[in-house]
């Protein structure tokens, strides 16, 4: 039978003051704080309502229980169990609020990098609040219990889950690494395009021709990486072959006079142009010239077009490939008159 005495009502109610107090005061100085502090991502108006509701929430809860409202099922406290439910979902609300607004208030050029420490971020709250609300909850015990038990299932999931956790650690070591970032054209696990997102598990690439590739972080870690925009400047390197009549001194000085021409073509380093080898139907001219990494695909494509341009203007020929057949006896052509 239920009875209510006077002083279960008294620590009900000095439970639901004090509560209300610390969630005030808690939130009034996470206000104070947000207006002066550098990690406004984390310390903000949000963050400052979602404890204070959090707080008042589980003070509610417990005040009940004071009451002797309190039931269980299984040997668990119904109380332990909601207030664990609501100390994950208050942390994954937090994380999820902290990540968009960290995201939200980077700006472009960090962008890349901020959204990989958003997303570690959050994924360290929600696993620590998950496991923070199964203590609460009081279901540690239990599970350890569980699973000594079911030992097989154990060895099965541990090795079903190699994999996850290989990926999950091989995209830590990426973050702290950074050989790509989102954004960087790259070529990696013989794939060519651009880093469209990378997370905890896997790194995507959206391909030159528009498909989307999902990489394991494990293999990603493990495979030589081609970042072609890590540094500022990219060289170009083309060979231009020319017959074997014209006047290779003047091939050069029309393609370094082309070269100078071009603005997105680095004067420094300075551009190299010189006889590379005698082809089986042209001499090959070796064209080297360096460019701003962003702007590399469109100079290259440029500088074939406008040496070609140029050297036609110069009359200098540029050979299809020929081939000269010997024959080990005359050959003899019959010709039929109608």
């Amino acid at each position: 039978m239920f009875r209510l005495t006077i002083g279960d009502v008294l620590k009900a109610t000095i439970i639901i003051v004090v509560g209300l107090l610390i969630a005030k005061l808690l939130r009034k100085y996470l206000l104070n704080l947000s207006r002066s502090t550098k990690y406004v991502w984390i310390i903000n108006e949000d963050t400052a309502s979602t404890l204070h509701n959090l707080i008042r929430l589980i003070s509610l809860i417990y005040s009940v229980r004071a009451l002797g409202l309190s039931f269980s099922i299984g040997g668990v406290e119904i109380s332990n169990v909601l207030t664990a439910f609501f100390v994950f979902y208050f942390s994954y609300v937090l994380a999820k609020k902290s990540k968009d607004y960290m995201i939200m208030r980077s700006s472009k050029q960090k962008l890349p990098e901020v959204q990989v420490k958003a997303k570690l971020f959050y994924y360290i709250i929600v696993t620590f609040a998950f496991f923070l609300a199964l203590n609460i909850a009081g279901f540690t015990g239990k599970l350890t219990t569980l699973l000594a038990a079911a030992g097989i299932t154990g060895i099965v999931l541990g090795f079903a889950s190699q994999t996850v956790v290989a990926n999950f650690i091989s995209g830590i070591f990426m973050y702290f690494d950074k050989p790509l970032k989102i954004g960087d054209p790259v070529e990696v696990a013989g794939y060519s395009g651009i880093v469209h997102d990378i997370r905890i598990l896997s790194t995507r690439i959206r391909t030159w021709d528009g498909l989307l590739v999902r990489i394991p972080n494990e293999k990603l870690f493990n495979s030589e990486i081609k970042n072609l925009q890590k540094y500022p400047a990219r060289r170009v390197d083309i060979v231009v072959g020319i017959a074997y009549k014209e006047d290779a001194q003047k091939a050069t000085d029309v393609i370094k006079k082309t070269l100078d021409e071009m603005p997105y073509v680095l004067a420094e380093p300075e551009p190299m142009v010189f006889v590379d080898n005698l082809g089986d139907s042209s001499v090959n001219i070796a064209v080297r010239a360096w460019a701003p990494s962003e702007k590399w695909f469109d100079v290259r494509w440029q500088i074939v077009q406008k040496i070609k341009e140029a050297l036609d203007r110069e009359g200098i020929e540029i050979p299809f490939p020929q081939r000269v057949n010997w024959f080990a006896e005359e050959l003899r052509v019959k010709v039929e008159k109608d």
